[in-house]
């Protein structure tokens, strides 16, 4: 049985981090927030922007290599076409 990976105590998931950037905007969007609160809120989201920027970019390129497939070397195999079948949506 293959196990979820947990994000390590006190890092966030992706999709948490993601959210709380979400709430950040919401909050630096309202009108009656004290600046600096703003700004602490605006560095913040920032700060997690390019994190998760980051991730997005680690993620892609795996994605790049099991479209391209490479083989665990790095080299390509261009003896077979990766099966995509899984991704259509004809039902």
């Amino acid at each position: 049985m293959a196990k979820t990976k947990k994000p390590e105590a006190g890092k966030k998931s992706f999709e948490e981090r993601l959210e709380r950037l979400e709430l950040l905007g919401e909050e630096i969007r309202k009108s009656d927030i004290p600046l600096d609160e703003a700004v602490k809120a605006f560095e913040e989201g920032i700060v997690l922007a390019r994190a998760l920027q980051k991730d997005l970019e680690k993620l892609e390129g795996r994605i790049e290599i099991l479209m391209n497939g490479a083989g665990p070397e790095g080299e390509e195999d261009s003896s077979e076409s990766p099966e995509l079948g899984l991704f259509d949506e004809d039902d």
